[in-house]
């Protein structure tokens, strides 16, 4: 495996491993009732404003 593609390899599995622990933690912190970090809401695509005023009128 030439080393160009043995880094993209371990890259895109840095990523799904930064994408895959962030969906952990969101996941546990709503089922604790708490507030995510902003930084694993903005990991996977969401604003963490709008979704703290999700159910807020």
């Amino acid at each position: 495996m030439s080393s160009l593609r043995k880094n993209k390899f371990f890259a895109t599995l840095d990523t799904f491993a930064t994408v895959f622990g962030s969906a952990a933690a969101v996941s546990a912190a709503v089922d604790a009732g708490r507030a995510p970090k902003a930084k694993h809401l903005e990991t996977l695509g969401i604003d963490p404003v709008a979704f703290r005023n999700i159910g807020k009128i």
